[in-house]
């Protein structure tokens, strides 16, 4: 009924979903550089693994718990082989908790649904704490795709509200009931309303993405400053 993964043939970096496209929303705050390690957990159709080598310098570590989704994107999704980029065939509530992920990424992107896409399979308040250790002390987002109609949405926000100690914004929720949420760990960013403008209409011109919207979004919840 839904779909939940897509690529343009001509144009394979291309964010073609608008949920996809708002999980790279931490770019409004984070320029990653060639050292930074960005984590993807959920292959799905391989856009945000495309996108993130295409228009970052990062490196890039994707959780996949199933193999034959990595074949179909190899098959049919132009998945990268960029030597930047690595798949781990894993549950990924068992690989975020591992201590050697603690304080690696500066950007983790949440996208764990199962075949039926009712809700996310990771949902727990000690997944997000996870999740959290997992970002760089020194300053991490994670955006974690959800569903605003969904039973289990008051319980994620809930959740991850706790793990990050109420540090979440949300973006405006997408018509095929997605809803994308931020979460920060480190010190404050201390934005201001034009810098963060002015970094959304460079993204927007660099990287085809709608984020002086979702700049406006977020300022209008955070009340004019993003921390």
């Amino acid at each position: 009924e839904w779909i939940q993964g897509a690529m343009r043939i001509g144009r394979p970096s291309e964010l073609v979903l608008a949920y996809t496209q708002q999980m790279m929303a931490w770019l409004l705050f984070l320029a990653p550089r060639a050292r930074d390690q960005v984590g993807i957990l959920g292959l799905g159709a391989g856009s945000l693994l495309r996108f993130t080598l295409a228009h970052t310098p990062a490196r890039v570590r994707t959780v996949e718990y199933n193999p034959m989704v990595t074949a179909m994107c190899r098959a049919f999704f132009r998945l990268p082989g960029a030597a930047r980029s690595a798949i781990d065939h894993e549950d990924a509530l068992e690989w975020v908790a591992r201590p050697e992920q603690a304080d690696r990424y500066r950007a983790l992107m949440v996208d764990l649904y199962d075949s039926q896409a009712r809700g996310p399979v990771c949902d727990s308040l000690s997944f997000y704490q996870d999740c959290h250790r997992a970002l760089a002390d020194t300053g991490g987002i994670m955006t974690v795709n959800l569903f605003g109609r969904h039973e289990s949405y008051a319980r994620n926000i809930r959740h991850i509200s706790e793990a990050f100690g109420g540090r979440v914004l949300g973006l405006p929720e997408v018509d095929e009931g997605n809803l994308v949420v931020l979460a920060f760990k480190g010190p404050p960013l201390e934005v201001g309303r034009q810098a963060l403008l002015d970094r959304a209409s460079d993204l927007e011109r660099t990287c085809g993405l709608p984020c002086t919207r979702w700049a406006r979004a977020l300022l209008a919840e955070g009340g004019g400053n993003a921390s």
